[in-house]
């Protein structure tokens, strides 16, 4: 008796843009709720008077920023297997996953920061709600922008060599990716805090827009799209 056919096509993957767009609106929506609260350079105390009387909207920050983070981790692995998928072997794709991995882990731990931060507010002392502060912001910030910014690095950069997408929308997302690694400096100087926004909803504008060009598989190159050799 012979053995069934198991033979299958090549995976490329779900459909990169649901993930995409679930993690833009669980974005903006955190950036709504938390409009209002304390700068990173706040006083403890301001830092622990917000905690007090904002808990319910801090939960909410921290729920939305936590859940942003399965979205981001889902879009990760869907681009990863669809650049294999497109023939890409060099390890931009790997940088790209180990990016996007790390970017989606610190927004989690920025979001259960704050949760922690909510849920104690009225136990803890001044000091102890500005560390916690800082460290939410840290994790959001160059901690989510730079691991983000290698994600991006890692689809374009085998974009570029492959031509899977358009050569403007590679280069956006290349500036974005070097502007993201910039954010590294906020950690020394907040005259560079103006890179974390550009990072973050650039970054947002890239994937949304590599979701919706990036080829679900080498057959949907066009021939002059295609490499010599690959």
């Amino acid at each position: 008796m012979s053995a069934p056919n198991t033979r299958r096509g090549p995976q490329g993957g779900p459909p990169p843009l649901a993930p995409a767009l679930a993690y833009g609106a669980l974005l903006i929506a955190s950036v709504a709720v938390w409009i209002g609260a304390p700068q990173a350079g706040a006083s403890a105390a301001s830092t622990l008077s917000y905690a007090q009387s904002h808990t319910g909207q801090m939960h909410a920050e921290a729920v939305l920023v936590f859940g942003a983070a399965v979205p981001l981790a889902i879009w990760t692995a869907t681009i990863y297997r669809r650049l294999r998928t497109l023939g890409v072997t060099a390890p931009g794709a790997v940088i790209g996953l180990a990016g996007g991995i790390l970017a989606a882990a610190s927004l989690a731990i920025s979001g259960l920061v704050t949760w922690v931060a909510a849920d104690t507010a009225q136990i803890v002392s001044p000091a102890l709600a500005k560390v916690l502060s800082d460290l939410s912001f840290a994790a959001g910030a160059a901690g989510f922008v730079v691991p983000f910014a290698l994600l991006l690095a890692g689809v374009a950069v085998p974009s570029l060599i492959l031509r899977l997408t358009p050569r403007p929308l590679v280069w956006f997302g290349l500036v974005v990716a070097a502007i993201g690694m910039l954010s590294t400096l906020t950690l020394l100087t907040s005259a560079l805090d103006f890179t974390l926004p550009i990072g973050r909803f650039g970054g947002l504008i890239f994937i949304v827009a590599a979701s919706v060009l990036l080829p679900a598989s080498r057959h949907r190159l066009t021939a002059a799209a295609q490499p010599v050799a690959a």
